[in-house]
């Protein structure tokens, strides 16, 4: 394959136009536009004077069923994603030794249903991606499914036996191809765990020299103090710490940052350009002393009256919150709401937010999705301030299931370029091969995300002048504009904006740079 008449990213200017030459899966040569390269053959690819870029990195998505399906495949290469990272936030379907596919139930408004995976190993897990997709996945072993795979929903902290195991089950996650792991601090039953747990599954991540990507105990107003807790545990473990989906007021986070980096502690980060986030809606408004990690239990529990009526106690003190929520996804007989304010549902329910919000979640079994406005302590400019930083990478938090979805899943990418390449923006062309795809890739150990020649191709053709982000929260599944052409591992998989058909996706396992561990 050649890719002819490309510009490449040098610094704070773009080169004049090159030769990219493709030979089976990597960039054999780059050369001046028209040189002959002896032995050259295969299609070409007309640049036409684009920009083109090593494949977006996604650091954080929930497309572990979302990836096999057509438009999401084309949502994510027209945004020049190559390689989602799944299993965030403690959550995902492996390992399931015993196949009772806790996932499945627990964040099924976020992961929705694999169409083959029924409980195995996190080796089993990848094989279902490995050639059946355009796109790459890496896998994080998520916390909270092993915690669950081995205390079940259970409040008290591991003792010594457990945490042993939970640490065996994270050795085989490891050891079957997980780039790392991932905490969610705010969902249970992670949210049980004591720093004994948290510290003895992070050594063992330390001991491999992999990630620990973490949804921390607290965002906006809890920001700061959150990552003191991770940077605490960073220095008593020596884990590399990577933050979920940070938001906030940005002093203060990069004021955490820096004290961080200050005892030793460099994090970095992922955010998306929005300010308004999305999670399923018990997480965001149920009480956590509710079972909530047992849907079974948790849903016996409000059918009981005594417990009904402590649950609506805490629901009525939520009243600064139930305007700034929408519905994202809500199965069931109640699915007229998708797309609607909850205020708006409760309208015509005829009831109270706080009752309507009960009932949305009782008819779905528990299964909704809402998108939530951010606190007041999240801004356009913190946004923008957070993506200029050094630590930062791009991830989408994509959350597919429903008919009104947040749009990150189609936008991220694209406006992430669009707000930091305008005009006045702070990056360069080469910040965005950096901030898009080299350090994610570097953090996850993926051994992609550069552009040269010996590099895996994984290439993106950006027309600066095309460039657009069409999804919005009223119509959230249009895929951007600007990037027509994509390349997996020197596959063509987006041709003039459209699926190839290829499918040369692998399942990614922890790379050195220059090869594998």
């Amino acid at each position: 394959m050649i890719v002819s008449g490309a510009v490449l990213p040098l610094g704070s200017t773009l080169s004049d136009p090159v030769d990219i030459h493709v030979t089976d899966d990597v960039v054999s040569a780059i050369v001046p536009a028209g040189r002959a390269v002896d032995g050259a053959s295969g299609p070409v690819v007309d640049a036409a004077g684009r920009v083109v870029l090593p494949g977006f990195v996604d650091a954080h998505s929930h497309a572990e069923s979302a990836v096999f399906d057509p438009e999401v495949q084309t949502a994510l290469l027209r945004q020049g994603v190559t390689t989602v990272v799944l299993g965030l936030d403690g959550v995902s379907y492996a390992p399931d030794p015993d196949g009772r596919g806790w996932a499945n139930e627990y964040f099924a408004g976020i992961l929705g249903a694999h169409p083959t995976f029924r409980g195995g190993s996190v080796a089993d897990l990848l094989a279902t991606y490995e050639g059946t997709v355009p796109v790459n996945v890496a896998y994080l072993a998520p916390h909270g499914t092993i915690r669950h795979a081995v205390l079940g929903a259970s409040d008290v902290p591991a003792d010594a036996v457990a945490r042993e195991r939970i640490v065996a089950l994270l050795a085989e996650a490891l050891d079957d191809g997980a780039v790392g792991l991932s905490t969610g601090l705010e969902y249970v039953p992670a949210a049980h765990a004591d720093r004994a747990e948290l510290e003895a599954i992070l050594t063992e991540v330390a001991r491999r020299d992999l990630v620990h990507a973490s949804h921390m105990r607290g965002y906006e107003e809890h920001a700061a103090r959150a990552l003191g807790e991770l940077a605490d545990l960073a220095l008593a473990t020596g884990a590399r710490t990577h933050v979920s989906h940070l938001h906030g007021p940005a002093g203060e986070i990069l004021g955490a940052l820096s004290a961080a980096e200050a005892r030793g502690v460099r994090m970095t980060y992922d955010s998306y350009p929005f300010l308004r986030g999305c999670s399923i809606l018990s997480m965001v408004a149920l009480p956590t002393w509710l079972p909530l990690a047992d849907g079974a239990a948790t849903r016996a529990a409000l059918a009981d009256p005594v417990t009904a009526a402590r649950v609506a106690a805490h629901l009525g003190s939520l009243d600064e919150l139930w305007p700034r929520v929408t519905l994202a996804s809500v199965p069931g007989e109640l699915a007229w709401a998708e797309g609607l304010p909850l205020l708006e549902v409760a309208a015509r329910l005829e009831t109270s937010p706080s009752d309507a919000a009960l009932r949305v979640l009782v008819a779905s079994d528990l299964r909704v999705t809402c998108i939530f406005q951010q606190p007041p302590t999240g801004t356009e400019s913190s946004l923008t301030a957070l993506a200029a930083h050094g630590g930062h990478t791009v991830g989408s938090d994509a959350i597919f299931p429903g008919s009104r979805p947040h749009p990150r899943g189609w936008a991220t990418f694209s406006a992430t370029l669009e707000r930091m390449l305008a005009p006045a923006g702070p990056w360069t062309w080469a910040d965005a091969a950096e901030h898009l795809a080299g350090r994610a890739a570097r953090v996850h150990s993926l051994g992609r995300g550069t552009l040269g020649v010996g590099a895996i191709a994984d290439l993106v053709l950006v027309d600066p002048l095309r460039l657009a982000t069409r999804a919005t929260y009223d119509d959230p599944r249009l895929p951007a504009d600007g990037i027509d052409d994509v390349v997996v591992a020197g596959v063509q998989v987006l041709t003039d904006g459209r699926l190839s058909g290829a499918t040369p996706g692998r399942a990614l396992r922890p790379q050195r740079e220059g090869g594998r561990r």
